[in-house]
């Protein structure tokens, strides 16, 4: 089969590349179509397939402001060239799964959410957000809403990320989702052999985008009560004001390669999670190093971390929620190797060993179903 695979935007390996990348390994001689490419910002894996470009890549300053040109993505999206391809795997939060689909073609979407932007989160991106932002937004929500359900009737099958995700698949699109959750290196992300002290596990730690719903305030305002240790990777839009807020005990580190991010979940005492996440990879890459996790507990966080046995939830997106899971947190002891042991429900060779499986199926029975 001729293969296209169809990625939002291309600028970082967050989540939804991840699971990109296990889709170029599965076809190796597919051709990639985003809105957007920032070279050398992706794995080898990834850069070494041919990637497709819309015509928002010639727009000022798009590898860093692309969200600015959402109301050009679903004409950017759909101005792709799919003729001759078999098959067309969409991995789309925001507009991929738009793509115009040839009259003989398979489209297969995995679904990390629907467009959050404009559905269940549209306040947290934009209530705080400038009157001019906050207006166009006001004027461009309803016809993005209509244009993103009429676009998932030219999907043949969903999968979603999440049972949480096949929830909101169903309320916006009425369409049914099998789940196959995202993979995680989790050959690469283990528990170092060598023993710690306990005395060098004295910092907590959060790995997220400075994006708004991240929710990373939150730790920052609670670390900030508690004066304990936080250590925070990542980086985002939210940067300068997360800065602005922190105290001395709060450090920023940036993004970090894999090596590195390796040894700071190996020897955090917990990973700090105050956002809903769809599914979020994070928190298991934590477990899969024996690092518990101290999460909000709602979204795809309650299908990956057992409370009380990999982690703790907190019931409320508020400091004092938090602080008070902190307390508790300090007074319980975690067994690395069954925290270590629930992540491994979630490695890349299951998730691509299911993808091929489903998609082997669907191909077998009746070619291509038209909605």
């Amino acid at each position: 089969m001729k293969v296209a695979i169809i990625h939002d935007w291309l600028t970082g390996m967050r989540g939804g590349e991840k699971c990109l990348e296990a889709f170029c390994e599965l076809f190796p001689g597919a051709d990639i179509f985003t809105l957007v490419y920032k070279h050398g910002s992706l794995s080898k894996t990834i850069e070494n397939l041919k990637i497709k470009t819309s015509f928002l890549q010639n727009f000022p300053d798009v590898e860093n402001k692309y969200r600015y040109y959402l109301p050009f993505m679903p004409a950017a999206i759909k101005s792709f060239d799919l003729s001759g391809y078999d098959l067309i795997i969409s991995s789309s939060h925001c507009v991929a799964k738009g793509v115009s689909v040839p009259k003989n073609s398979m489209h297969i979407c995995y679904c990390h959410t629907p467009m959050r932007y404009v559905w269940d989160m549209y306040g947290q991106y934009f209530d705080n957000a400038k009157i001019t932002t906050k207006t166009a937004m006001k004027i461009l929500r309803p016809y993005l809403q209509k244009w993103d359900i009429k676009t998932s009737k030219n999907v043949n099958y969903f999968i979603s990320n999440s049972e949480f995700v096949s929830e909101r698949i169903k309320k916006y699109y009425n369409r049914e989702a099998i789940v196959i959750n995202p993979p995680v290196d989790t050959e690469f992300f283990m528990p170092s052999t060598l023993n710690f002290q306990p005395s060098t596990l004295n910092y907590y730690l959060v790995v997220s985008a400075f994006a708004p719903y991240k929710k990373v305030d939150l730790a920052v305002k609670a670390f900030n009560v508690l004066g304990w240790k936080l250590k925070i990777i990542g980086s985002g839009q939210d940067e300068k004001k997360l800065k602005g807020i922190a105290l001395k005990n709060i450090e920023f580190l940036g993004w970090l390669d894999n090596e590195k991010l390796r040894d700071y979940y190996r020897h955090c005492k917990a990973l700090v999670f105050p956002g809903e996440e769809d599914f979020g990879i994070v928190p298991v890459e934590a477990q899969a190093c024996g690092a518990p996790v101290i999460a909000y507990g709602k979204g795809g966080v309650k299908e990956t971390v057992i409370h009380g046995k990999t982690g703790i939830f907190f019931d409320e997106q508020s400091v004092a929620s938090l602080i008070s899971a902190l307390r508790v947190f300090e007074t319980k002891k975690f067994d690395k190797n069954e925290i270590r042991k629930n992540a491994e429900r979630f490695s890349k060779d299951r998730f691509k060993a299911d993808i091929k499986n489903f998609i082997e199926k669907k191909v077998k029975i009746g070619k291509i179903k038209r909605l």
